[in-house]
């Protein structure tokens, strides 16, 4: 793997959570493994004055807590490539020092303007802080490249979405702006290419003819925890359903690029969302389930429901978990249902995507089949890593009793092989111009463009019902009429039984 070009990576909200946990880890990460550049900094801002050692000391402190790199004796080395300015980015004044303070770093290291702005703040400072920078010739790349990280979300509908993406291409080109969605950079998510396009077997039987339904399911067994404020005006479907699940939607369902550069991956992504069947009004009710956590017993332990966390309105609406059922209409998936759904306080934390294989044309078997005829490809993007086989076998013995088998593949079992994190994937290739992972503007607004009739019927239309389900179970059970053939229902369901408690069937 190459070296990065030598450059400046700028973050502000240098002291926030993100920064802590998941963008130092991340650059300590390319740091014990020589990916960073030969000479480079790391410029940290924010609000508060913190001189360089104080925050060097906050980069160690971040590194020691939450890097799952073994090797931890670099450390100190590591942090002494930070520095720090305190700047408010809602000051406009504030941001005069910057060039002055980049020019420095840039002179003491004998290095060119490359620079990478990461935004690890409130997307209500995007523009400002993207104004900002141009307007402090901090966009010009006369001197070397200029490339800024955006997290999601980008937006909170179509129209301001459509907003906030002109506002940013008005002093910045589109292949500055890398939209980040850590997704994209874990391993399986990227194997799925792999997995279609480079073996004989899955590609031929990956569309309708052979394809019975796919099944994404995204699922936290955490709650909002402190984020309340922000979830309230989120929800489960425009935090996680618009970005990762639909971007994971593309990737199970694209057509195959031309080529593995960013631009073919991505045009064929985009072309999945602008096939996706529009979403009517009337419709919504009948393909989209809300729900919201309520309190229950859990593990012996109360958890409190939604309206009852912190910051969250006592009568809130606000969905904690939201299904969907939609079709692609384009000639390798015409007619084949897409179930997506994702929830916080559901008993585990996974995330796949499913293949179910239609049934064999004469159903000899099946009668005394677990599968019931359906095989199964999984995909498993977290937390263990690998693709999962389900088909049916004969039991030794007389008599044909078939019972599923597993063919297995943990990324685990490449013992001499480390699995990267997602930012430190996503990081490196952006510090290298490498888009792939990243998304791109149109595919941003086709996904809000699809999902919008149910965004606005949801909040319009109060007397569609927010089903509650107990923490710990699968959801509301109406999710599962989505699926309306009667012997099928989503990989992980659960029974809700007396008081007493849940029983899950996994």
């Amino acid at each position: 793997m190459k070296k990065p070009e030598n450059h400046i990576f700028v973050i502000f909200g240098g002291r926030g959570d993100l920064a802590k946990r998941k963008i130092v880890p991340a650059l300590y990460s390319l740091f014990v493994q020589d990916l960073l550049p030969e000479r480079y900094a790391v410029l940290a801002t924010g609000r508060s004055k913190v001189t360089d050692v104080a925050y060097q000391d906050e980069v160690k402190a971040a590194v020691d807590s939450f890097s799952e790199e073994k090797d931890k004796s670099r450390i100190k080395d590591f942090a002494d490539t930070f520095r720090y300015i305190d700047l408010d980015p809602s000051i406009n004044e504030a941001f005069s020092q910057l060039p002055t303070a980049l020019a420095s770093i840039r002179s003491l290291l004998g290095i060119s303007g490359n620079t990478l702005f990461y935004f690890s703040v409130p997307p209500d400072l995007y523009t400002k802080i993207s104004d900002h920078l141009a307007l402090n010739g901090l966009n010009n790349e006369s001197d070397g490249w200029k490339r800024m990280i955006i997290e999601k979300p980008y937006g909170h509908d179509f129209e301001s979405a459509t907003a906030l993406n002109s506002k940013l291409l008005e002093k910045w080109g589109e292949n500055q702006i890398y939209r980040i969605d850590h997704y994209l950079g874990k391993e399986t998510v990227q194997n799925i290419l792999v997995t279609r396009f480079s073996n004989g077997i899955f590609e031929p039987l990956w569309n309708r003819n052979y394809v019975h339904h796919v099944e994404i399911t995204s699922a936290e067994s955490l709650g909002v925890e402190r984020r309340g404020a922000y979830y309230e005006g989120a929800g489960a479907l425009r935090d996680m359903v618009q970005n990762h699940l639909l971007s994971l939607t593309g990737f199970v369902a694209m057509e195959p690029p031309s080529s593995l550069d960013s631009t073919p991956i991505r045009n064929e992504i985009l072309k999945v969302f602008q096939s996706l069947r529009p979403i009517q009004t009337e419709d919504v009710q009948r393909v989209a389930i809300r729900g919201q956590y309520t309190g229950a017993h859990v593990r012996g332990e109360w958890i409190r429901g939604y309206r009852e966390e912190e910051h969250v309105d006592p009568s809130s609406i606000t969905e904690t978990f939201a299904a969907l059922k939609f079709y692609i209409d384009n000639w390798r998936w015409g007619g084949v249902p897409f179930y997506i759904r994702t929830g916080k306080r559901l008993p585990t934390r996974v995330t796949e995507a499913v293949i179910y294989f239609k049934q064999t044309p004469h159903t000899t078997f099946s009668q005394n089949s677990e599968s019931g005829g359906y095989n199964q490809l999984i995909i498993r993007i977290q937390p263990d890593e690998g693709i999962l086989l389900k088909f049916g076998m004969k039991v030794p013995g007389t008599g044909f009793n078939v019972r599923n088998v597993n063919m297995d593949f943990h990324y685990s079992d490449f013992a001499s092989e480390r699995i990267p994190m997602a930012y430190e994937r996503l990081l490196y290739d952006c510090m290298n111009g490498d888009n792939t992972l990243y998304t791109r503007s149109d595919e941003v607004l086709a996904a809000w463009r699809f999902l919008d009739p149910v965004i606005k019927t949801w909040y319009n239309n109060h007397d569609i019902p927010v089903y509650g389900y107990p923490a710990g179970t699968w959801g509301p059970e109406k999710a599962d009429e989505l699926i309306e053939e009667p012997e099928l229902t989503w990989r992980y369901t659960c029974k809700n039984l007396a008081d007493d408690g849940v029983y899950c069937e996994l």
